[in-house]
């Protein structure tokens, strides 16, 4: 009988959670008929040419349209076309990007569909910057964002008040044109008014709530944004405008759903599973702790779950940048995670992003046990530093606990498995 792999079990875990994930289910479950006039595509976010692709196999008749996402994250497609822009700090091909996208919407009538794939990402894909604002001020506000550690819901209200394209101001665009969105969640609780700054889905959020949230968090944004979200011509598109009357949003991949498809294959193999929850916010240091913390509870005292068990968790962690070192929130959380469970056997953990990316860097997040610290050690990298430093990837690395996908084709944020044997 082949030996049990703690590492393989936790990658056949990832690898059904992703598998659950892929759009071409979701999107043929809500299929609209087609239109008397023309079929328009648009979308945007690191899984939106997947998506894409998967439209055009979907779909009898004629279309024709454009989608961004994140370069590398390309797929092939015969009708749609697909521009690669950058990820998560907005670049030049972003601004053409969301300017094509806005055009190619125009002029449409009541006969005519606009479907949009939107999904995670598409935030930083769509640069649009408001009157009197730059594509300099965009960066701005997203890299100020990236480093004030706040969640995603967050951001989001802020970059839809100094946009001409989010906070459904694309759907507006298509107006009198019908748009049904296809929406692929990273966003915790799904709301598809979130999930990109929501280009096609208009939500309550104010200008004033984008302001609470920069004081709150302290973010320090261009004078320019300021005086403009300090303007009535901040305010954002109401849900009860009549331009979205005849409009649908579709969840077709969520957190939830990968984290059934996840557990159900622990089942498969003969580990119980328990879901924590697929909406977990926060520090990651603090979300890290507590995990830790309940990890070793079940290692030591076989409480509140016995051994073994595999424990699932979804959601965004946040990350506080104090240094310029290399890694995202995954493996940032997984460090940790480490440090918290050091020395203590039967613990194996895998955390990673289902987009296949971690931050900026090639892995989509790593492995980790009770020796993870001491192997660390050995290879000559002080685990707490290289946290204090922001420095998770080049910790991993250094021991060749890497965990590299390549881009998956969806995105529905944070993946963490955490075995106790």
């Amino acid at each position: 009988m082949q030996a049990f792999d703690p590492r393989t079990f936790l990658r056949s875990t990832f690898d059904a959670a992703v598998r659950a994930a892929d759009p071409l289910h979701g999107i043929q479950q809500y299929l609209p008929d087609r239109p008397k006039g023309r079929t328009i595509v648009v979308g945007a976010g690191k899984a939106s040419a997947q998506m894409a692709a998967a439209l055009e196999t979907l779909w009898d008749g004629p279309m024709e349209g454009v989608v961004v996402t994140r370069y590398g994250f390309g797929a092939p497609c015969k009708h749609i076309e697909i521009i690669e822009a950058s990820h998560p700090v907005p670049d030049e091909a972003g601004l053409i990007a969301s300017r094509r996208l806005l055009q190619t919407v125009e002029g449409l009538t009541a006969d005519d569909l606009v479907i949009a794939l939107i999904s995670g990402g598409g935030s930083a894909l769509l640069p649009s910057p408001a009157p009197g604002l730059t594509l300099a001020d965009e960066i701005a506000v997203n890299e100020a964002l990236l480093a004030s550690g706040a969640p995603i819901s967050a951001m989001n209200t802020v970059r839809k008040h100094i946009s001409t394209i989010k906070g459904g101001r694309l759907a507006a665009a298509a107006y009198p044109a019908r748009v049904v969105s296809f929406i692929v969640s990273d966003i915790p609780g799904d709301n598809p008014a979130l999930v990109a700054s929501g280009p096609t889905v208009a939500d309550a959020g104010s200008r004033e709530d984008a302001l609470d949230l920069i004081g709150a968090y302290r973010m320090n944004l261009p004078e320019a944004v300021m005086v403009h979200l300090k303007s009535p011509a901040a305010d954002g598109l109401e849900p009860r405008d009549s331009r979205f009357a005849r409009n649908q949003a579709h969840v077709v991949a969520s957190a939830a759903v990968s984290l059934e498809a996840a557990a159900e294959e622990a089942r498969r193999q003969g580990i119980e599973a328990v879901i924590l929850s697929d909406s977990i916010e926060g520090e990651y240091r603090d979300v890290a702790s507590v995990h830790a913390a309940i990890a070793r509870e079940i290692a030591t005292r076989d409480r509140p779950f016995a051994k073994p068990v595999l424990l699932l968790s979804g959601g965004e962690t946040t990350v506080t940048l104090r240094a310029k070192g290399k890694g995202g929130r995954n493996s940032e959380f997984l460090l940790s995670f480490a440090l918290g469970i050091s020395g203590i056997a039967g613990i194996h953990a895998i955390a990673a992003d289902t987009d296949g990316i971690d931050g900026s860097e090639d892995n989509a997040g790593a492995f980790a046990d009770g020796q993870t610290v001491e192997r660390m050690r050995k290879a000559g990298v002080d685990a707490k530093s290289a946290l204090i430093q922001n420095n998770a990837w080049t910790a991993f690395h250094s021991i060749d606990d890497l965990f590299i996908t390549g881009p998956t084709g969806t995105n529905v944020n944070d993946f963490r498995a955490i075995l106790v044997r």
